[in-house]
């Protein structure tokens, strides 16, 4: 599953009944925020910045979690743990693998932005 629909109806039912924008608002804003923190992931690894590494992962694995991004919040928390204890240089693949399934997220949000 790529994005949990039951996040979705939650995130839908705290707007207006029978409005979207509240739900679009939220979309956008994790489709505009994600691809930042992903950068800030390469950004955190040129440097071995292990901290900033970390929060990033974890700040793209609540946003995820919110919106329903299933695969996208797995990744991130698996990053983010191992962030804590790896070289950063061993997390190139997943780090990879996120942003596969980031863009899979983003092929199945953006229909809903109407």
């Amino acid at each position: 599953m790529i994005i949990d629909t039951e996040a979705i109806e939650n995130l839908r039912s705290l707007g207006d009944e029978g409005d979207d924008t509240f739900l679009r608002e939220i979309i956008t804003i994790y489709l505009e925020d994600v691809p930042l923190r992903l950068a800030d992931l390469k950004t955190a690894r040129a440097s071995d910045d292990r901290s900033f590494y970390t929060r990033s992962a974890h700040t793209i694995k609540g946003s995820s979690s919110n919106l329903g991004a299933v695969e996208v919040r797995t990744l991130a928390e698996t990053l983010e743990h191992r962030s804590r204890s790896e070289p950063l240089a061993d997390l190139d693949a997943l780090a990879s693998e996120l942003e596969g399934a980031f863009q899979r997220a983003r092929a199945e949000l953006l229909p809903l932005l109407g």
